[in-house]
């Protein structure tokens, strides 16, 4: 088969979705891999080592014109004129996406395969994974830095000082991005609450965050008194495909404190704060209410070398099974056919249906691939 890998054209979005060695790979597994010049040199892999690797050095129009296209974020506007009926696979994040993207796949004949949407045999999102892990580090960091006096933060520090705990950190979401940041903001010092909506995680959560942390329910009560002195609040929330829900109201983001941060690490999918939109790493924050937003919608960006080589880890097993198996590959996996989005000029994730207006265009994805 013939795998595109395309350089990211998303503000400030170094990574790329194969490594030289990802590339190596396939070609040893007999496929053909056409990689855009320049496409790895953000993430520090030169054109020479894809070429060492067995790839062809090719032109935008070569790579986006390969049976499978692989990339790290969805296709900006400008890529729309290079969708036709191929496979695209990478973060779409479609029910957080301009509605005009979908309805390019659909126009297109392209079949979008997500790494969000993509399930394991226990029900996890392995290729989310790895870039929630880097964005839960990032949030908790990144928060900090905005926390700063001359950033017009607080002037808070999230730290220990002498054995004291300072800055309070509100995490809501208790999943990959959560205990990540979890577990940054525990080990710098600061005093953490987590809310969730299941208690019986309690107990997974505290081994996996050693220094501490308080939970709480994430019902709008709790969540509205703790935001009221936090110094940081990072937006973790998770439905599988799905718009997050505004689980932080406009009115408990009046009722925060003046140069309190949030970072809504959810705005891929729509943001579950209601104050957030959009940001980018050219511009990455904003005030309103008198509270910093940072709302990046490509994080893990801004570490594109281990962001890289953590995807590449968890995508090529599911690359060279695409590759080898074509359509087969989705078919007799109901957990990778959870990837199908879009098929055949259909919306196949209902959650993206609902969140764009689309249910009359919705087909289950078992009925167009025969999911076996």
């Amino acid at each position: 088969m013939k795998i595109g890998v395309v350089k990211e054209i998303k503000d400030q979005e170094n990574r790329v979705a194969l490594t030289p060695a990802g590339a190596d790979t396939l070609v040893r597994a007999g496929h053909a891999v056409l990689v855009q010049a320049g496409a790895g040199v953000g993430s520090a892999f030169a054109d020479e080592e894809y070429r060492r690797a067995g790839a062809q050095i090719v032109t935008a129009e070569a790579a986006w014109d390969a049976e499978l296209v692989i990339k790290v974020k969805e296709p900006l506007e400008a890529e729309y004129r290079y969708l036709k009926n191929q496979w695209v696979f990478t973060y779409f994040h479609l029910a957080g996406a301009p509605k005009a993207l979908t309805e390019a796949l659909l126009a297109s004949g392209t079949t979008a395969l997500a790494y969000e949407t993509l399930e394991d045999e226990r029900g996890k999102l392995p290729l989310l994974a790895p870039m929630s892990a880097v964005a839960g580090n990032m949030a908790v960091t990144v928060g900090s830095y905005y926390l700063a006096k001359f950033n017009g933060g607080k002037g808070v520090q999230l730290g220990r000082v002498l054995g004291q705990r300072h800055g309070k950190v509100v995490i809501l979401g208790d999943g990959v991005v959560g205990r990540h940041a979890g577990r940054t903001a525990a080990g710098m010092g600061a005093e953490v609450w987590i809310g969730g909506l299941h208690a019986e995680h309690v107990p997974d959560l505290r081994r996996e965050i050693p220094e501490g942390f308080e939970f709480f329910l994430a019902q709008p009560d709790p969540i509205a008194r703790h935001l009221e002195d936090a110094d940081l609040l990072v937006g973790a929330v998770l439905h599988h495909g799905a718009k997050a829900p505004h689980l932080v109201t406009e009115s408990m983001v009046r009722r925060m404190q003046p140069g309190s941060v949030i970072v809504d690490v959810s705005i891929d999918q729509g943001g579950c704060v209601e104050t957030s939109r959009p940001t980018s790493h050219s511009d990455p924050v904003f005030v309103k209410h008198g509270v910093i937003h940072y709302a990046v919608t490509n994080m893990p960006g801004a570490y594109p070398r281990t962001s890289t080589l953590a995807l590449t880890a968890a995508t090529l097993p599911y690359i060279l099974e695409l590759a080898e198996k074509g359509v087969e590959a989705p078919r007799g996996n109901p957990g990778f056919a959870k990837a199908v989005n879009v098929c055949q000029g259909y919306v196949t994730c209902r959650p993206v249906a609902e969140a764009l207006g689309l249910l009359s265009r919705y087909r289950e994805a078992a009925t167009l691939i025969g999911v076996g």
